[in-house]
């Protein structure tokens, strides 16, 4: 019972020696963990509202889209437990407040369905007593901010007005949020949708089909094709649904797991440092329990205890954190425990193992009251004969010969200090990435700024009026289609733009441009979904007509996960392409996208339908933040291993400060002396980790965007300026951080048996 209370008083004793490298250990270790679970939980899932409405709804698996009400009973098919619909369908204008947004006008009845049915957040379902009701899906009402009780005027193919009036708001997990899903989604009774649309012919069909196995959508799809046979407009299951509703969250997640996971490494790497830095410090004070009577297992237990219980204390708080912020800040309806204790299991192992290796070398401190504290002695280093040889100032020679007295702690300093820099510099790459996307957002398929759409005017109306702006360039007209892909059972974008003598540049990063037609270029998600490759037919099939076309180029596409044909509009049926359903206005160079469409507006008279390209960059704009997050906690990293290099530096060197003074040399060479020889650690450390993530920052980043299926040709790495301007921030920060301590030292005064 002695031995465990003086070894607590002496931790304590020691703890509250050195609280600021304490606290920086804890923080690290933290902030480590609560970038490991927030990630988990975004590639998790717990951020995705899909899983909620899902369970809310009682969602479908599979959405089927026809031309008319389906025959056969779908839901006498094998893996199908019970069916939603066949609902009926039609496209209309919704005009708000100047604004036209293309919308589906869905027919259900007053009694919401058992399967799939809405759930109101706001007034109240479709009522008998309200016909010309309507309930808006969410995202489409927060897009045209519409409360309950405004008017919801649409306009139907007819070019006929009709108003309605919004009984209710209402959640579905039937389709992804407007407007990257579109169209946008309203439901009113069967009689208004008759009103608004009389004609049949220019309705669909759509049912929902629940499953037993949600896994067998493929194999559920393929059979319902077959028994509709060329009645299948589009089918799209609950996986494209939740990849929309998903905001950008696995990208995030997975930027968040790589700098968590190399972050981990560099702070093991900097509790292993810490801790044998320790160790050597307190070798009189181990020397001294030992021959009290500890045992070399006891001693070693102190020190696992007093370093561990720094760790273990970082990945307390850090899961405390990381629960926090992914409840509080990203609106997880729950934090998966699984992934979290294993996260937080991991982390505890690591921790006790990277502190594990110098308590076993603090245990095997002989019991000598006078335990010699000199640094170990031997030939200099190759850099340092270099310094002697180029005649540097003495303070500088010995700096040189100082850096790799100890050879481990010195590669385990440079090491630790290069692993952050590293990851620093790969998030410096993707914050040129994103900046890439918005000074060439035609990088990314958005050689077009402004899109218009007839409205209420025809086609041709519309193009002259486009094309006699003086900011447009260039109008492409342009049409896009659900077409069913072979084999796969689903459907995935066609989009047609220009002809294929004059196509849109589209961004094409492997083959080449189509230059007629029957050919088109392909999103890596296409490929992938497909199995095809540059060269490959394919023969997809839009409205009950085969579209057979050559794949002659990969594009990079960050819509709808990459899973999107290009090609001209000549290489579509009449029917689908004429007339265009909108044109891609290209601008001069200089021009503002908000003038022009405030021109196109006045100019027709608010009859177009004039929209703003969304760059895929202002999505991400949380990245940033997340980028500077991590940044400072790799910077704390850094600082640990730097005060643990300075710390061993002036141990090692206490006697030598004495003689050097004692010598001569002044306090600012003296102070020159310790800062070199941990500016030269600190300088190759960050060199080499600078070196290494330009490296591979570009493929990293590639590779991110070959799986998410927008395609590899993304990455950038970071200017030559900003590579710079890091290391000579990072060096700078180090060397002044290294200064306070040297300061203090060299200013000490010399002992009198020194002299």
């Amino acid at each position: 019972m002695s031995t465990v209370l003086a070894g607590g008083r002496w931790i304590r004793a020691d703890l509250r020696a050195r609280k600021g490298p304490a606290a920086l250990t804890v923080l690290v270790v933290a902030g480590i963990v609560a970038a490991l679970i927030t990630a988990v939980t975004l590639l998790e899932d717990g951020t995705n509202p899909w899983r909620g409405l899902f369970a809310q709804t009682d969602g479908a698996h599979v959405w089927v889209h026809t031309d008319d009400s389906p025959q056969v009973a779908l839901d006498r098919i094998d893996g199908v437990t019970r069916t939603a619909g066949p609902y009926r369908s039609a496209p209309v204008t919704v005009v708000q407040d100047g604004k036209k947004e293309p919308a589906a006008l869905r027919a259900m009845p007053a009694a919401p369905p058992p399967v799939a049915h809405p759930v109101v957040t706001e007034g109240g379902w479709l009522d008998g007593s309200q016909p010309d009701g309507v309930v808006v899906e969410r995202s489409f009402a927060n897009a045209l901010r519409l409360r309950v009780g405004a008017p919801f005027t649409v306009v139907a193919l007819s070019g006929e007005r009709h108003t309605l009036y919004v009984r209710g708001i209402a959640d579905s997990a039937e389709q992804g949020f407007y407007p990257e899903w579109a169209p946008g989604l309203a439901w009113v009774l069967p009689a208004a949708l008759d009103q608004v649309e009389p004609m049949l012919g220019r309705s669909e069909w759509v049912t929902g089909l629940r499953l037993a196995d949600p896994e067998a959508t493929q194999v559920v799809s393929q059979r319902v094709v077959v028994m509709l046979e060329d009645k299948v407009q589009r089918v799209y299951t609950w996986r494209e649904v939740r990849a929309a509703m998903e905001l950008d969250n696995r990208l995030l997640g997975t930027l968040l797991a790589l700098f968590g996971v190399v972050g981990l490494v560099a702070a093991a790497l900097a509790l292993a440092n810490a801790a044998g830095g320790r160790v050597l410090g307190q070798l009189r004070d181990l020397a001294t329990l030992k021959s009290l009577g500890f045992t070399g297992g006891q001693v070693a237990l102190l020190l696992i205890a007093e370093h561990g219980a720094l760790g273990l204390l970082g990945v307390a708080l850090g899961a405390a954190a990381g629960w926090g912020s992914t409840v509080a800040v990203l609106g997880a309806t729950s934090v998966a425990p699984g992934p979290v204790l294993s996260i937080v299991g991991g982390t505890a192992v690591v921790v006790l193992a990277a502190v594990a290796v110098p308590a076993w070398r603090g245990a095997r401190t002989p019991p000598i009251p006078d335990v010699p504290s000199a640094p170990p002695r031997g030939h200099l280093s190759r850099l340092a004969r270099l310094a002697l040889l180029v005649r540097l100032p003495p303070a500088l020679v010995l700096g040189t010969r100082d850096a790799f007295t100890r050879r481990v702690p010195a590669f385990l300093t440079a090491f630790g200090l290069a692993v952050p820099m590293m990851m620093i510099t790969i998030g410096l790459g993707v914050w040129a990435t994103l900046d890439d996307f918005l000074r060439h957002p035609e990088q990314v398929g958005q050689h077009a700024g402004v899109y218009v759409r007839p409205g209420k005017l025809d086609s041709a109306e519309a193009r002259r009026l486009a094309e006699l702006d003086p900011g447009v360039a260039t109008a492409y007209p342009g049409a896009e289609v659900d077409a069913l892909a072979p084999g796969a059972a689903r459907s995935v974008r066609v989009r047609a733009l220009g002809g294929s003598a004059d196509p849109y540049p589209f961004p094409v990063v492997e083959g080449r441009m189509y230059a007629q037609p029957g050919e088109a270029v392909a999103g890596q998600g296409l490929l992938d979904l497909l199995g095809l490759k540059i060269g490959d037919r394919v023969r997809l099939t839009v409205g009950g007509s085969p579209l057979i076309v050559r794949i002659v180029g990969r594009a990079v596409e960050p819509d709808q996960d990459g899973e999107v044909l290009s090609l001209g509009l000549d290489s579509l049926a009449a029917k689908d392409s004429v007339p265009p359903e909108f044109y891609a206005l290209a601008l001069k160079p200089g021009t503002d996208r908000a003038e022009v469409r405030a021109r196109l507006l006045a100019e027709s008279g608010e009859a177009l339908d004039v929209q703003l390209a969304v760059n895929p960059a202002d999505r991400l704009s949380v990245i940033r933040a997340v980028i500077v997050a991590l940044i400072a906690v790799l910077a704390l990293i850094g600082l640990a291993n730097l005060l643990t290099a300075s710390a061993l530096g002036l141990r090692d060197h206490a006697f030598d400060l004495a003689v050097l003074k004692a010598m001569g040399l002044t306090p600012r060479q003296v102070m020159a002396t310790l800062v070199t020889g941990t500016g030269l650690l600190v300088a190759l450390g960050v060199g080499a980790g600078t070196a290494a993530g330009a490296a591979v920052a570009t493929w990293l980043i590639d590779l991110q965007g070959q799986t998410s299926g927008v395609g590899a040709g993304i990455g950038r790495p970071p200017s030559p300026l900003t590579l710079a301007v890091a290391v000579l921030v990072a060096v700078g920060a180090a060397l002044a951080v290294a200064l306070i301590p040297a300061r203090r030292a060299a200013r000490a005064q010399v002992p009198v048996t020194s002299r």
